[in-house]
């Protein structure tokens, strides 16, 4: 079997994964209507009970799930505002689409939030509150509290970003600077009913981390928050304001975030729709059809994507050697998200980069492929979702006069792989469930 085949399969596996978390799909069979009734996880609600239905929304895909409500529901809808990363829009008849910045937060997200504030601000008992919640809702929700500007939370959100640090621990501290995440949306919301309907994009489906818990009780703490700044070392990087807000917090100068015994919470439903696992179980059966013994490696991989890569080239290699844990064609699925600490002036993202440190691994291996590419179709601040290579990588590399080496250490996998026509660009897919990692061994 070709390169071109195994590469062309492992494109179909990854779309397979991608078409399983449809966002307008996965609303439409997690919500249900009969007439007047609409069915969530069991749960009934019936819409003329209701004097108005606001929607509300922040994520790469809350534009595409907006479109289904909006299906659903029809002119039952009275207004709505959801804000999503730019070029990630879908045109809706109702609902407000607002596009800024991510992962750093721009003034067009903080105009957007005020709005969904203002639209809560007037939301009462009689009125029912449908959000949105997918991948990048963190960075779409920005409205900093206390003394804390957007400048601030932009220089803090480039700085762990860089540091490496993972998605929990950037959501622990974006939710205590923030007057709208760690549940506090949700006293907003109260005693509105919500529906709250997520498109998880964090490992273990944490519903406190995902977009940092809006509408959700908060487990993390100041405390929490003055740990994870030291563990990184960026104290001096933060600005002071943003310092000084989490330090008076572990004094009990500032509120905590609702806990899991607050009563706002009592008229709140939250139901994940879509996740990783979504994916990754598509794209295994995908891998089945096409012929190759599959398994699904894990959807909790984390850690420094270069460590990861060595483990996903490690498997290939025993796959050729001793036909553990399949038997050849073989296909090994992973999801989850790595990190990068980001040493050098390089351009690219996380799925790039591990398919570079793979190429390097896999160097002269005949028939081995890999694919690594980000569910929302864009991977670090580049218009790649990913990357492929196989065994003839890097000698096709070295015919181009590029050494894959330097490029690692300078964390430039984009510029690597433009050149030898193997960036996957599948442009905004409009959701976002981490990532998918295919490995095929033929």
């Amino acid at each position: 079997m070709g390169t071109d085949i195994l590469r062309c399969d492992a494109v179909a596996i990854f779309e397979a994964g991608l078409k399983a978390v449809d966002p307008v799909n996965t609303v439409k069979k997690k919500l249900k209507r009969e007439g007047d009734i609409v069915t969530l996880e069991g749960r009934e609600y019936k819409l003329g009970d209701y004097k108005n239905i606001y929607v509300i929304g922040m994520g790469k895909a809350a534009a595409s799930m907006a479109s289904a409500i909006e299906d659903i529901l029809g002119e039952r809808v009275t207004t709505g505002i959801v804000n999503v990363k730019y070029g990630h829009s879908v045109a809706l008849k109702i609902i407000k689409v607002n596009e800024a910045g991510h992962p750093v937060p721009d003034e067009s997200g903080l105009g957007g939030t005020k709005e969904i504030v203002g639209l809560l601000e007037k939301s009462g008992i009689d009125d029912l509150v449908i959000c949105l919640i997918s991948g990048g809702g963190s960075a779409l929700l920005p409205l900093p509290a206390g003394d804390i500007t957007l400048h601030d939370k932009q220089e803090l959100t480039t700085a762990l970003l860089h540091c490496g640090a993972t998605i929990h621990e950037i959501n622990a501290i974006r939710k205590q600077i923030s007057r709208v995440k760690g549940g506090r949306l949700a006293r907003l919301a109260y005693p509105s009913t919500v529906l709250s309907l997520i498109l998880s994009d964090v490992i273990g489906d944490n519903l406190d981390v995902i977009a940092s818990g809006p509408m959700v009780p908060d487990t993390h703490s100041f405390h929490d928050c003055l740990e994870i700044i030291n563990k990184y070392g960026f104290k001096e990087e933060a600005h002071r304001a943003v310092i000084q807000h989490i330090e008076k917090g572990c004094l009990g100068d500032h509120e905590e975030t609702p806990k899991p015994d607050d009563p706002v919470f009592e008229r709140t439903q939250n139901v994940i729709i879509g996740s990783n696992i979504t994916a990754v179980k598509a794209a295994r059966e995908k891998a089945l059809d096409l012929g190759y013994n599959s398994m699904i490696l894990s959807t909790y991989i984390h850690g420094e994507t270069e460590e990861v890569a060595k483990v996903h080239t490690a498997i290939a290699e025993e796959i050729l050697s001793s036909g553990n844990p399949l038997e050849k064609p073989a296909c090994i699925i992973s999801g989850g998200e790595t990190t990068v600490t980001i040493e050098g002036k390089g351009k690219g993202g996380r799925n790039q980069e591990f398919v570079l440190a793979a190429a390097i691994h896999i160097e002269g291996l005949k028939d081995v492929l890999i694919l690594s590419a980000g569910t929302d179709g864009t991977d670090g601040p580049t218009d790649a979702a990913g990357a492929t290579a196989d065994g003839t990588t890097v000698a096709r590399a070295h015919d181009l006069g590029l050494d894959p080496y330097a490029y690692l250490c300078d964390n430039d996998s984009y510029s690597f792989f433009k050149p030898l026509g193997d960036l996957l660009i599948t442009g905004p897919t409009n959701t976002n469930v981490m990532d998918l990692r295919v490995l095929l061994v033929s």
